[in-house]
């Protein structure tokens, strides 16, 4: 059952809810905001102050609306003959393997873009974990697939992660090798003799000192970069089960992708902002901006 609300004049979220919502608990309201249950026009808003204008729907849910593991459709960011670009939500595996038998982006895309006398070939540019959304690219053909990761080192890669505590100094830079163990399957941090070169770069967008917002980069593409490197500097990702704790969703987001398209050599930019329940992950204490000047880099050797 939800509640139907409609917008008579303009006023924060928050103050709306709690003169609409009479008899329900302020701690109630906001914990419909942080989980993802309270709808602006259709749109899941977590913002207590967000901006609501004269004749603005809002909806207020028991639950928030659950995003599907496999869903038939996916959000394609860009398409042309050579690469394709989709919005992967979290829960979904980016391809599949011998031992997943779970459905996969890979796979719903190729049959939602084939036809029935005009099958589609799909060969993946890059991955991300399952339980990471965002950005991820496909190539119509193994050679376009490889132009594009000739030139993967000139890519830029730009993550969203949320962590648990408050990373000082705010930015900086990690730049410990990292080695993938096949038998525990997790990454190990620091100097092996099999271990590879990896750089991450972070910067704090905004924090309410339990947990903080990080902008990320990625000058390399290790498996579980992030996450390793992160939980290493002593800020794991929230929800990261393998590094840090388990939780239900896990706080990292691929949000932009730039590389230089092989055949017409011009720049392009695959971008999707993070979903509703990713922000939730902030907790329920209000966030506040932080400096941002330059800060010397945060490796630890």
């Amino acid at each position: 059952m939800s509640e139907r609300l409609q917008v008579k004049e303009a006023s924060s979220l928050m103050v709306f809810l709690s003169a609409q919502l009479q008899g329900w608990a302020r701690s109630k309201i906001k914990q419909r905001l942080q989980t993802g249950c309270v709808s602006v026009n259709g749109i899941a808003i977590t913002q207590h102050d967000y901006a609501l204008s004269e004749g603005d729907l809002v909806e207020v849910g028991a639950t928030a609306k659950a995003a599907s593991s496999s869903p038939s459709q996916l959000e394609i960011l860009y398409s042309d003959r050579d690469i394709i670009a989709i919005n992967k939500p979290a829960g979904l595996l980016s391809v599949g393997n011998a031992k997943e038998t779970q459905q996969h982006a890979l796979a719903i895309l190729r049959n939602q873009l084939s036809r029935r006398t005009q099958p589609i070939k799909l060969w993946p540019v890059n991955r991300i974990d399952r339980d990471t959304s965002g950005v991820l690219l496909f190539a119509t053909s193994r050679e376009m697939r490889e132009a594009v990761m000739n030139k993967w080192d000139q890519a830029e890669k730009t993550y969203l992660a949320i962590v648990e505590g408050c990373p000082n100094p705010a930015q900086g830079t990690i730049d410990q090798p990292l080695r993938l163990d096949d038998v525990e399957y997790r990454v190990h941090v620091g100097a092996h003799p099999d271990a590879k070169p990896a750089i991450t770069h972070f910067k704090t967008e905004r924090t309410n000192n339990m947990r903080t917002l990080l902008q990320v980069q990625i000058d390399t593409g290790r498996q579980h970069q992030i996450r390793a490197h992160l939980s290493w500097l002593g800020y794991p990702v929230v929800g990261d089960e393998r590094y840090g704790t388990k939780g239900d969703r896990m706080g990292l987001h691929a949000l932009s992708l730039t590389i230089i398209h092989p055949k017409t050599g011009k720049e392009l930019v695959f971008e999707t902002p993070a979903p509703a329940d990713f922000f939730a992950l902030m907790n329920q204490t209000k966030l506040k901006a932080v400096d941002k000047k330059p800060v010397k880099a945060a490796s630890r050797k």
